[in-house]
């Protein structure tokens, strides 16, 4: 049976699927596919690679907000005035990503990789699995009005998550016979909104796309078996605070490995993702 992994996006949250990753890796329950968004492409790389996922989580604990979202006062003003188009430079992720991945492309791995991009005029869809793998991550995960657009052969690219935030379907079309979705969740458990712009731009994005997800996952009958792995709940996590990932890691990996033990109740439990609040953010449900 050939089985995909399915990563979506989540900014910071991704590191939530690298504790699911390692569960699954317990489990013996290993891709022969990866399709990632945003974020999750990132994570895809690393899973596509065949690279332990130990090594992921050392690299997840090594990131700092700085890294990925560094403010430039003067980049920020020339985006808001209209002369740029992102906010805020993506020299700390293309660093990060050529760390690990440079020189190598999406199709050289022992794994298919494919990551999901939409085109900024259109709004439609781009399935990379061919080319050099860190601009493709680079425009999977490029954030609109946060991030700078990304040309690859012509097109203008950015956030995979735009158009397809968890791309299940891509997966099912890339041969999977069993569908195995890392979704990152989202922020269920705040206190109060998310302080500064970025961090209520993030939030907002992070509600949309869980809504599209249930919507989604509602309507779709699929030919194949999709496990979609609860996250923790509550996250009392900003998506732009990366100072929580062992913890979410953490929670990740018992959570998933509860989850398998119990036979994997509700292979789509659509409840359990609709958008909710919390009255506070204790952890005793988890």
């Amino acid at each position: 049976m050939t089985k995909a992994f399915v990563l979506s996006g989540g900014a910071a949250l991704g590191s939530i699927q690298v504790g699911m990753a390692a569960a699954l890796a317990e489990a013996d329950i290993s891709p022969d596919i990866v399709v990632g968004s945003s974020v999750g492409a990132l994570n895809g790389a690393w899973l596509a690679s065949g690279r332990p996922v130990d090594g992921l989580a050392d690299v997840w604990r090594g990131i700092k907000r700085q890294d990925l979202f560094p403010v430039r006062p003067f980049t920020s003003v020339l985006g808001l005035l209209g002369r740029g188009d992102h906010l805020v430079p993506d020299s700390g992720l293309k660093r990060l990503l050529n760390k690990y991945f440079r020189g190598q492309r999406l199709e050289s791995g022992p794994i298919p990789l494919t990551v999901i991009a939409t085109e900024v005029a259109s709004g439609s869809e781009v399935a990379l699995a061919e080319g050099p793998l860190v601009p493709a991550v680079m425009a999977s995960a490029a954030l609109p009005g946060i991030f700078p657009i990304v040309d690859i052969d012509g097109r203008q690219l950015f956030d995979g998550g735009v158009a397809n935030n968890t791309p299940i379907t891509r997966a099912i079309e890339a041969g999977a016979d069993e569908v195995w979705v890392l979704s990152t969740g989202y922020s269920c458990g705040l206190i109060q909104p998310p302080k500064g712009a970025l961090a209520l731009a993030m939030h907002s994005a992070g509600l949309l796309v869980q809504q599209r997800l249930v919507l989604e996952t509602v309507r779709r009958n699929y030919p194949v078996p999709v496990h979609l792995i609860p996250p923790p709940c509550p996250i009392d996590v900003s998506p732009i605070d990366f100072s929580q990932s062992d913890d979410l890691m953490q929670r990740a990996l018992l959570g998933t490995r509860q989850w398998l033990g119990n036979g994997c109740p509700n292979a789509m439990p659509l409840i359990d993702h609709a958008v909710h609040a919390h009255a506070a953010h204790a952890r005793s449900g988890d």
